[in-house]
């Protein structure tokens, strides 16, 4: 068949759908990757996927301009002629079904986290529950990431319930981010490391403002790093100057950029994620399936993966004090214990995050798809 998977940005595809399209390649499918084109669109090509650039604009919030991206899509779509159409993301999951149910292509929608419109609520928001519901008229099976998301659409009528369906995220390969433990972990500081974007959504200055109470505290014992690019198009992005000032002043350990963040999660003692809403966070359960406790937000896509005092620590969302105390109680916790959190969260990984449950989860659909 021909397998087509659209998405935001090549970046997206290649971080976290690489696996599942990787396997489908090998079972004899040819695979087509639809997304507004960056540096990764060659590492796609170069995985043997045909690639193809849409000029999304991943800003607007303008649906009048978007519209024209259903033209886009119908263009693409009828050149290519796939079997069937994966999506991902709220622009293609909208504007991309809306074109291929005018083409009556069998497709999978993957709402893999709200974003920002869903956080702030606005007339934008309407808007977009709109769209929603209009689009996923057009899908044959809607994957939700967490049961939250999930019952939000149910209980809105944007998608109806024999469509609906739960997926455990993107996956994690289990064989690749396996525990990894410092050799020397009682002669160094404490690590905490963050990974995300830089933007103020995933609650990167709750935790610059956690870091600063506790370094005031415990001085060099504690060290807080963050990995990350900076995310300019989204707007509670941060810039290099802000980030600037707090690694002068000693707070923050700034680790740049990575395409494979397992070597750092290896060397941290926990992971840190406040974020005010995720699908579900695929550094947490990376993080999970090498051994790591982690404090995030009791909030949906990071409480999905964290049970509060048995793989990490919940709190409160945009609480800084809150978010303070729970890195604490994890600094202050013995090595034991510390080792018995990170093997609970690599048993969790094992047995609900582990990538080929997800790839299977997908084939199955694909097949039910099909039938429909």
């Amino acid at each position: 068949m021909k397998i087509l998977f659209s998405s935001n940005i090549a970046w997206s595809i290649y971080s976290f759908r690489h696996g599942l399209l990787s396997q489908l390649q090998k079972d004899g499918h040819q695979i087509y990757t639809l997304a507004k084109e960056d540096a990764y669109a060659k590492k796609l090509s170069a995985l043997g996927f045909q690639f193809s650039n849409i000029n999304i604009n991943n800003n607007s919030k303008n649906p009048v301009k978007d519209l024209l991206l259903i033209y886009q899509y119908l263009k693409i779509y009828r050149k290519i002629k796939p079997d069937i159409i994966l999506h991902n993301a709220i622009k293609p999951n909208i504007y991309g079904t809306i074109a291929a149910g005018i083409l009556g292509i069998p497709v999978i929608n993957n709402i893999s986290g709200l974003g920002t419109l869903f956080i702030k609520q606005s007339f934008s928001t309407h808007i977009a529950k709109g769209l929603y519901k209009f689009s996923q008229r057009f899908a044959t099976i809607v994957f939700f990431q967490n049961l939250h998301d999930k019952s939000l659409f149910l209980e809105s009528k944007l998608v109806k319930d024999k469509k609906a369906r739960l997926i455990p995220g993107s996956g994690v390969n289990t064989q690749v981010f396996h525990p990894k433990y410092n050799t020397n972990q009682k002669n160094t500081a404490f690590e905490f490391l963050m990974i995300a974007r830089l933007i103020n959504d995933k609650g990167l200055q709750e935790y610059l403002s956690a870091a600063k109470v506790l370094k005031e505290k415990y001085k060099d014992k504690v060290v807080f790093s963050l990995l990350g690019p900076f995310y300019t198009a989204n707007e509670t992005a941060i810039t290099q100057d802000e980030l600037k000032t707090w690694q002068d002043a000693g707070i923050i350990n700034y680790l740049g950029e990575t395409d494979f963040v397992a070597p750092e999660i290896a060397h941290a003692d926990c992971i840190v994620l406040p974020s005010y809403r995720e699908g579900l966070s695929k550094v947490l359960i990376e993080a999970s399936a090498m051994g790591k406790p982690i404090v995030t937000t009791n909030v949906p896509g990071c409480k999905d993966v964290v049970e509060d005092g048995y793989n990490g620590f919940l709190c409160r969302a945009k609480d800084v004090k809150d978010l303070a105390d729970k890195m604490e109680k994890m600094y202050l916790l013995d090595r034991q214990s510390l080792n018995k959190m990170g093997q609970n969260a690599r048993q969790k990984a094992l047995d609900i995050f582990d990538e080929q449950k997800i790839i299977n989860i997908y084939k199955s659909a694909i097949q039910d798809a099909l039938k429909k």
